[in-house]
C-alpha cells in the first residue's frame, strides 16, 4: 500500500484547512496510518494517528483542535485541521505505522501547509 498526501496550501491563522491521504493497493482497511510534519529546521513529529481499528492518538500541540479520520471505502485517511495556529505551517505527511505506532514505508513528497498571521 502506498500512501500519498494532498490537500496543503495557504491558510490565515484561525482557520481551518482538510487533507487527505490516498492509498493505492489493497488492505488499506488492515492499516494504521499517521499524519506527520515537519517544519524547516525540524525533526520530523507525528501529529495525529489512527489504527485499522479505529484508535485514535492525538499530539498535544493538536489536541481539540485537530481531527484525524478514515474513510476504508475511499481507502482515504483525513486530517481536519481548525483553528489553525502559524506554527501548524509545515509540510505534512502521511504514513502506514505499525501495531504500536511506528511508522513504516517511503514517505512519500508530502503536502505544504502555509499558514499567514
Amino acid at each position: 500500500v502506498q500512501l500519498q498526501a494532498s490537500g496543503g496550501g495557504l491558510v490565515q491563522a484561525g482557520g481551518s484547512l482538510r487533507l487527505s491521504c490516498a492509498a493505492s493497493g489493497s488492505s488499506f482497511s488492515g492499516y494504521g496510518v499517521g499524519w506527520y510534519r515537519q517544519a524547516p529546521g525540524n525533526e520530523r513529529e507525528l501529529v495525529a494517528r489512527i489504527s485499522s481499528d479505529g484508535k485514535i492518538v492525538y499530539s498535544d500541540s493538536v489536541q481539540g483542535r485537530f481531527t484525524i479520520s478514515r474513510d476504508n471505502a475511499k481507502k482515504t485517511v483525513y486530517l481536519q485541521m481548525n483553528s489553525v495556529k502559524p506554527e501548524d505551517a509545515a509540510v505534512y505527511y502521511c504514513n502506514k505505522v505499525t501495531t504500536w505506532g511506528n511508522p513504516f514505508g517511503s514517505w512519500g513528497q508530502g503536502t505544504l501547509v502555509t499558514v499567514s498571521s
